[in-house]
């Protein structure tokens, strides 16, 4: 793939047919040569009746009929290479547009906005990413495939009935472009119903996703039932608007067809008047049975070039589903820590897009080295102020960060200056090595020391080179969460936002990981967002929120100003290892 020609406009279709010139000229030189070729064919079937009537007469013996048919054989496996050879390199041709489509669409996916992501159903995400390219491909392989197997033949074939009788050509021409008309009244049809059912696609995925990933939820509560009947509903919409999606295009078809047909009335009777010879023209009966194979060849093609309007239009469909994703992609380059610097947050609040702020007036500052505590109340604004620092929300007020404000900067830049923990590890499918080090090639048994993770990886069959399945299914709860920390801390950010990356440890584990993590992080900037506060008086500030207002200060003056942060705090130091969440 030519990455500079894709580059410059993904969102034109026309781009991809320029990047893939070569393929085109080869579909285009087999295709010319295929199409031409099926001419041979009405005229040899024409000239084998001719001569099995001179056989009948005796003017022609069987021999020539041998011959005939081999020279009829021979070109038409001539022309069936030349249309192998065209097949193979438009689905070539299709394959590459598939993978080009989805490389750049894929691209700006993991490129958008997390809260953008979040707020779109993941069905939708899905069929877009899948049904939707799959189906403008394959609209580009037909509409590449019918240029010459319809365009070029209708135009050989429409040559050769004139060539034969012109004024006869004109009357077997007039019902054909019907077909044509038809079919263009039935695209308001079809992308109507087109949308329907990819919308309807998007549901069914999402909810499959839900019944897999929640099967065991529904099991324990006694809920498979009732999710199993929600499930055979979406299952039935999109039965319903599959159906009437593709009606309309499979059952016009032979419609056009039968349409296309109707000339042959025409050409049994002027061409009849031409065989006795009281028509326009002289034919004998090789040319009437030429002429009239000719017509039915032609109306084939015709019904196949109304039906590829449908298709066509059912690509334009997911094409506009698709082209707000079909951007440039960031060239991405070896993401470097940027160099150690100050946070400055001052008169900060955040708020999603028409909503009221979720918190308001928040300031403080930190120095390199220095660990900030976040916590308060479930649902009082922790994760929207991490989601402000990483710049995934709007936000008012200012965020600096080694003197430049976070919004004004790159994507690329501030992804150089965050590092982000969230509160669901995010593991992938492999192993743990490369879970952490992410294709590095140091090695990984630091970072799993750091973790106190060591020695239980070690104890595995495979040690690090244990495959952790699908979000690390296979390690417990406490051992993701310090995978995923040990992956935070072997790729290091001057600012690092880190969502309850303990709240699966034990308090012994905790204040282990906790001091190796003071250790590691001397040149960042740490916001440690968390329930559980045993910890906190060795913290540096903490934030403490609470219906939209802030207040920052040390341990000691938040447990002198604060009396619901007080309470909470003595509430789970007295609680041991068995902390009440806040």
């Amino acid at each position: 793939m030519k990455q500079t020609d894709i580059a410059r406009r993904p969102d034109r279709v026309a781009s991809y047919f320029r990047m893939e010139w070569a393929t085109l000229l080869a579909v285009t030189l087999s295709g010319v040569f295929y199409n031409t070729g099926l001419l041979a064919g009405p005229w040899f079937e024409g000239r084998l009746t001719q001569c099995l009537l001179d056989i009948f007469g005796g003017e022609k013996d069987f021999p020539d009929m041998l011959r005939l048919a081999g020279a009829y054989v021979a070109v038409i496996a001539a022309v069936q290479i030349a249309r192998y050879i065209k097949r193979l390199y438009v689905r070539r041709f299709a394959n590459h547009i598939n993978r080009d489509m989805k490389r750049v669409l894929y691209g700006n996916l993991i490129h958008r906005n997390r809260a953008d992501l979040e707020g779109e159903n993941i069905g939708s995400i899905m069929t877009k990413a899948i049904s939707d390219v799959d189906a403008c491909a394959e609209g580009m392989r037909k509409f590449t495939t019918e240029v010459f197997d319809t365009g070029v033949a209708l135009a050989g074939y429409a040559a050769l009935l004139f060539w034969y009788d012109w004024r006869l050509a004109l009357l077997s021409l007039l019902f054909p472009p019907c077909s044509y008309f038809i079919a263009e009244k039935m695209k308001a049809v079809v992308q109507r119903s087109g949308t329907a059912a990819q919308e309807s696609r998007g549901r069914l995925s999402a909810a499959t996703l839900d019944r897999v990933s929640s099967a065991s939820t529904y099991r324990v509560f006694g809920c498979e039932s009732q999710r199993d009947r929600a499930y055979e509903k979406q299952l039935e919409d999109y039965e319903k608007a599959a159906v009437r999606a593709n009606i309309w295009v499979a059952a016009m078809p032979p419609l056009y067809q039968a349409i296309s047909m109707i000339s042959t009335l025409f050409i049994f009777y002027f061409g009849g008047r031409n065989v006795t010879g009281g028509g326009w023209a002289n034919w004998d009966i090789a040319v009437f049975a030429t002429f009239l194979s000719c017509f039915t060849k032609l109306s084939v093609k015709s019904a196949k070039a109304a039906k590829l309007f449908n298709a066509v239009q059912k690509a334009e469909i997911s094409w506009k589903r698709i082209k707000p994703l079909m951007r440039p992609v960031p060239m991405e380059t070896a993401a470097e820590p940027a160099p150690a610097g100050k946070l400055e947050v001052e008169n900060l609040s955040a708020a999603y897009s028409g909503g009221t702020p979720i918190f308001r007036g928040l300031s403080f500052k930190a120095e390199p080295g220095q660990i900030i505590g976040v916590t308060g109340p479930v649902a009082c604004g922790k994760s929207t102020l991490g989601k402000a620092i990483l710049c995934e929300i709007p936000y008012e007020g200012s965020i600096r960060f080694g003197g430049k404000e976070l919004s004004d900067l790159p994507s690329e830049r501030r992804w150089d200056i965050v590092g982000y923990l969230g509160h669901d590890p995010e593991l992938m499918s492999d192993t743990i090595r490369n879970n952490i080090l992410l294709d590095d090639e140091r090695s990984p048994e630091p970072l799993l020391e750091a973790v106190c993770l060591g020695r239980e990886i070690a104890e595995m069959p495979d040690g690090i080179h244990t495959r952790i399945g699908t979000g690390g299914v296979r390690l417990s709860g406490g051992q993701q969460a310090r995978l995923a920390l040990a992956r935070t801390l072997g790729h290091p950010r001057p600012l690092l936002i880190l969502d309850d990356p303990f709240s699966a440890l034990d308090q012994r584990t905790e204040r282990e990981v906790f001091e190796r993590l003071r250790i590691l992080t001397q040149d960042s900037v740490v916001l440690l967002f968390s329930h559980r506060l045993y910890l906190f008086p060795e913290l540096d500030q903490v934030i403490w929120m609470e219906d939209g207002q802030t207040l920052v200060g040390t341990h000691k003056e938040l447990m002198r100003v604060s009396g619901q942060y007080a309470a909470l705090y003595d509430l789970q130091k007295g609680g041991g290892d068995h902390e009440a969440e806040a």
